[in-house]
């Protein structure tokens, strides 16, 4: 790909590469279309080894917190404050003001609201008037149903995944116009399956929101970040198992986007 060929060879935004990390009983866990968790690690280390990679920011997302009705263990937020000096945004369970105070005192630079964004409709609103928009994230839990893009909530645990009546393109634009500062769309349908990011949506997204937008869901080669970068201009690639197996390693992935003229964080 030359430099010319590339519609992201002259821009001076630098695309960011993200691991996540699906936490649940204090451990690090992956499923596949949100299903069937295994364990793969434990946080420290792995948010460790992702600093060491050159990974840019960490998400770390407490999947079973919003379906328990509990709040994030604020323990672990902490220890992880104290290992790694990349950002890190925390998700899970944050239904008010209070709860993201919680986690931002104990060291995360960033709070993800996912599920208690759709049922508290002033959520999203509250948190940015009190930490700023640059704090708060808008993850997007997105499936193909009936023709179209539906968003989905309680998506922690397989036995509460629930279709709203959201379809997601509105819902971006919502989030946007209520204050949100970025948005993680995760595409349910390719998650864990490693044949690509949803090109389509994530496209189609582009052109609802100017927010900060997160591809998430189906990562399997280095060649599915070149193209969710160039086809879907996306301002940022989340992956989970492609990274904790090893068969990605970041900092080689950030070579390969480099010699693709596609400008990352060195």
């Amino acid at each position: 790909m030359t430099v010319d060929s590339n519609p992201l060879a002259q821009t001076s935004l630098a695309r960011r590469i993200i691991p996540c990390l699906d936490v649940r009983d204090g451990q690090v866990v992956k499923g596949v279309k949100f299903r069937n968790h295994r364990v793969v690690g434990e946080i420290l280390d792995l948010a460790r080894y992702y600093r060491d990679q050159g990974a840019d920011e960490l998400v770390l997302y407490d999947i079973s917190a919003s379906p328990e009705n509990r709040r994030v263990d604020t323990g672990w937020v902490h220890s992880v404050a104290e290992v790694i000096d990349i950002p890190f945004c925390v998700a899970g369970g944050i239904r008010d003001v209070a709860a993201a105070r919680r986690i931002l005192n104990a060291g995360a630079d960033k709070i993800s609201v996912n599920t208690p964004a759709i049922l508290e409709p002033t959520l999203v609103a509250e948190l940015s008037e009190a930490f700023g928009q640059q704090c708060v994230v808008v993850g997007v839990d997105s499936v193909w149903m009936d023709e179209d893009w539906w968003v989905c909530s309680f998506t922690g645990n397989e036995k509460t995944i629930t279709r709203t009546e959201w379809r997601t393109l509105d819902w971006l634009a919502h989030v946007e116009s209520q204050g949100a500062g970025e948005i993680v769309l995760n595409c349910i349908d390719s998650d864990g399956v490693r044949e690509g990011y949803d090109v389509a949506q994530l496209k189609a997204a582009r052109q609802v929101t100017s927010l900060p937008l997160v591809a998430s869901g189906g990562a399997g080669e280095q060649a599915h970040f070149t193209e969710v970068f160039v086809e879907a201009d996306v301002d940022a690639a989340l992956a989970a198992s492609v990274f904790h197996s090893g068969y990605l390693i970041i900092d080689e992935l950030k070579q390969t986007l480099e010699e693709s003229q596609i400008r990352v964080r060195r």
